[in-house]
């Protein structure tokens, strides 16, 4: 499924690494607008929806009995989204725009990690669009293609999950 075409900054590519990578990025640039805004909570509520939206997605692929991803991956995965699950609830019961910073760093580091390809590994993966570059957390990783990297959760690393299909 493509985002629908409302959208002035969809994928360029059908790719569904391209399409997940594009909805966190998405989700993560509307949690920073309304953080701008504490004084409007509407913004706020709707950019925690669609978050909550969208890891609700993650969550059912990784729960389908034909998901390809390892189970170990799978569960590390279902283990994320619980955290945002939590952190989302909490934000949409206390609506303070200071504590946004968690959800954010997962939807970026998630959604850089979706856009590298295997061979891209070693490189530094390029602020996704509309996000200002950040410093990495830790020093890059010693390991080649496929090792963890810095901020992400165990698992989840360069592969990214790559199945998902995100209409938000």
């Amino acid at each position: 499924m493509k985002p629908s075409a409302g959208y002035t900054n969809r994928p360029a590519s059908d790719n569904p690494r391209d399409i997940e990578a594009w909805g966190l990025t998405e989700a993560a640039r509307r949690l920073m607008l309304a953080a701008q805004t504490p004084e409007n909570p509407e913004p706020l509520r709707q950019a925690l929806s669609l978050n909550q939206r969208l890891w609700t997605i993650f969550q059912s692929s990784m729960a389908e009995p034909d998901c390809p991803l390892p189970k170990d991956l799978r569960e590390k995965i279902l283990v994320l989204s619980l955290i945002v699950d939590r952190q989302t609830f909490e934000r949409l019961g206390d609506l303070d725009v200071t504590k946004l910073h968690s959800l954010i760093d997962i939807n970026r580091n998630i959604a850089a990690g979706l856009s590298q390809r295997p061979a891209d590994a070693a490189a530094p993966a390029p602020a996704p669009a509309g996000m200002a570059p950040r410093a990495p957390m830790m020093a890059p990783p010693a390991a080649g293609p496929g090792a963890q990297r810095p901020g992400m959760a165990p698992g989840v690393a360069a592969g990214g999950v790559g199945k998902f299909n995100i209409s938000i």
